[in-house]
């Protein structure tokens, strides 16, 4: 029976088994295997600090994401963003919020057992709310949004399909929504996801099955926050591009506060937390280069980034 079933997932595209680590044929547009990923980007002044930082260290930035929102930025520090990300060129994805974690209705979304429910949008209200959100980024120029929710997915993927937000609007779908089987991002891929931010504690061979099922990139944290395991990945990161290819490394960092929602309170906290960021990147990637010297990275501007337009 167990062979019927994985000669059914052959048939339908899928890896046999999670237990070979088969090197991926699969590219950017522009011919790269990785490209670079700076998380927990949260206003105007830490970005900033962060493209100093990878001037400085030489270390090239493809994308910033950012945990909190459109939600919890004033339309001066969204245009500020926008501005900076357009002019380097780097892409700047923002959450789209709010959730169901950071409301008061959902008593389950703060227990142990219920704790899956907080990245998820609560009702048509809040659902109108996150489609809002990403609206307001949308206005402010932001091409790249990130989402936790497949029915907001779903949603927001046909208002892009029918004209209602722009064709080069991409959906970064975050590390929170879970699915953490081939099938179920596949699923996520033909709702309208860009990107898919794996789960932080795939192996090699889980990564190579998910990427035999889809095309878009996958997003791997090479190292994690504690609230999202606390890994710390460098010395898997030629074997990570090998198997994920196309494939956005992203460098958070272990031993750190929850930051999330961020402002203006946190900001010597969050910029110190984005220069370390950048370090690690830096760290990372010259480990890539004495192990796989042969790995290709984007250069920048890079050919299917989704840059602010404005």
């Amino acid at each position: 029976m167990e062979q019927l079933f994985r000669e059914a997932l052959v048939a339908r595209g899928f890896a046999r088994s999670d237990h070979g680590v088969p090197e991926s044929a699969k590219r950017f547009p522009d011919g790269a295997q990785c490209r670079v990923e700076i998380p927990s980007t949260e206003g105007p002044d830490v970005l900033d600090a962060v493209l100093a930082e990878a001037d400085a260290r030489g270390v090239p930035v493809h994308r910033v994401s950012q945990g909190s929102g459109a939600l919890l930025l004033t339309d001066a520090e969204l245009e500020r963003m926008a501005a900076t990300a357009a002019r380097r060129p780097v892409e700047l994805s923002l959450f789209a919020r709010p959730l169901t974690g950071w409301g008061a209705a959902s008593a389950a979304s703060h227990t142990p057992g219920g704790a899956a429910l907080g990245a998820q949008a609560r009702g048509t209200e809040q659902l109108v709310h996150v489609l809002e959100d990403i609206a307001r980024a949308v206005d402010a120029g932001v091409r790249s949004v990130l989402v936790t929710d497949l029915g907001v997915l779903e949603t927001a993927a046909s208002l892009r399909a029918a004209g209602e937000f722009p064709a080069d609007l991409q959906f970064k779908i975050s590390v929170q929504m879970g699915l953490s089987n081939p099938a179920a991002i596949r699923l996520a891929e033909r709702l309208g996801a860009d990107t898919y931010n794996v789960p932080t504690d795939m192996t090699l061979g889980e990564l190579a099955a998910v990427r035999a099922a889809v095309d878009i990139p996958l997003d791997v944290y090479i190292e994690s926050p504690n609230d999202l395991g606390g890994f710390v990945r460098h010395a898997e990161i030629a074997d990570i591009v090998r198997v994920a290819a196309p494939v956005y490394l992203k460098f958070g960092l272990a031993n750190t506060p929850v930051i999330y929602p961020s402002g203006t309170h946190l900001d010597q906290v969050t910029t110190a937390l984005g220069r370390e960021r950048v370090r690690r990147a830096q760290i990372g990637l010259e480990r890539l280069h004495r192990t796989m010297p042969d790995a290709v990275m984007s250069a920048i501007p890079a050919t299917g980034l989704a840059l602010p337009s404005l």
